[in-house]
């Protein structure tokens, strides 16, 4: 079984499945192996598809959850926010949505680092591009 982060809610995926495709949006996708055994991934938004007997995730970037580095996901963290803050500011011309996908990507691999991808709520909003 796959699971992924479907833009509309998490999309399930088991052998023989419909033909489909949808959009990812940040955040955990499992791959249940069999006999109890996962492996967890954190990943971008991308896009999802589903046929005859494969099922291809292309997304953004993709960190097997066993080797996120905590330390460097929560330094690009605070540098992301900063920047963040000068581009809100006048003080950096740096591409917003670059800054805020960093933000994203940060915030994702810290959650399923720790296990708490399914809270999403208490991720820090990052305010929409005006």
């Amino acid at each position: 079984m796959l699971i992924v982060p479907g833009a509309a809610g998490e999309v399930g995926v088991l052998a023989r499945h419909a033909p489909l495709v949808a959009t990812l949006k940040s955040g955990a996708t499992r791959v249940h192996l069999g006999a109890g055994q996962v492996e967890e991934y954190a990943t971008g938004p991308g896009f999802f598809t589903v046929q005859l007997d494969r099922a291809i995730a292309i997304v953004d970037h993709a960190v097997k959850a066993t080797e996120i580095d905590r330390e460097a996901a929560e330094r690009m963290l605070e540098e992301a926010k900063a920047e963040l803050e000068r581009i809100e500011s006048g003080e950096s011309s740096a591409d917003r949505w670059v800054i805020e996908q960093r933000i994203i990507h940060a915030q994702t691999q810290l959650e399923v680092a720790t296990g708490a991808a399914d809270l999403r709520e208490a991720r820090v909003k990052v305010a929409p591009v005006a």
